[in-house]
């Protein structure tokens, strides 16, 4: 009995990144990523019309996931626990697609840190969630492929993700990542409880 909760606390562990996160963003995130995250409005219109273009049908059924003016005006930091989640890709090569859902998981560390982490399926972000205002929260994450085990923000630029996470619903949130570094314009990871 204690085998298989010993084993699932190593992996809970090693799927969570390995540092602490400081108490502001600007602190760790890359330059080139903080200029990323301030052109979120520029990535949010030129996805929406290349997608408009491309997808206009599978656009109008993202609803509110797909409309920048969305986020509640409260509440932004999702609680602790399972989620499901799919990606939304705007833009770029596809105009507009909605992946099927996987899994995601919240965690709060001992140091007080919050963790949004993928767990399952082909591509898994794993990121710290910062406070930011009211209404949001910024995401530093970077993006594992197959099955490696999970990246770590600042290590490889090319897997390094910026975002903001929203609550758009009453147990919806969304994490719109803008200009990732693959396929689309906007990528946005919806979460549901």
């Amino acid at each position: 009995m204690r085998r298989p909760i010993a084993l699932a606390l190593v992996l809970t562990a090693a799927a969570l990144p390995a540092f602490a996160a400081s108490a502001d963003w600007r602190r760790d995130a890359r330059p080139a990523d903080a200029r990323r995250l301030a052109r979120l409005d520029e990535a949010w219109s030129q996805a929406l019309r290349e997608a408009r273009a491309g997808s206009p049908r599978q656009l109008r059924a993202l609803g509110p996931l797909a409309d920048p003016a969305a986020a509640l005006p409260s509440r932004p930091q999702p609680t602790p626990g399972p989620y499901r989640c799919r990606t939304v890709k705007l833009g770029g090569i596809s105009g507009a697609t909605a992946y099927g859902w996987f899994r995601c998981r919240v965690e709060l560390t001992p140091g007080g840190d919050l963790i949004l982490a993928k767990t399952t399926g082909s591509q898994r972000p794993t990121g710290h969630l910062y406070p930011d205002g009211e209404r949001r929260l910024v995401y530093l994450g970077a993006v594992a492929w197959g099955n490696e085990g999970p990246a770590r923000y600042g290590r490889d630029p090319e897997r390094d993700q910026v975002g903001v996470v929203e609550r758009i619903g009453p147990q919806t949130w969304r994490l719109v990542l803008p200009f990732p570094k693959q396929e689309s314009t906007l990528d946005i990871i919806e979460l549901r409880r």
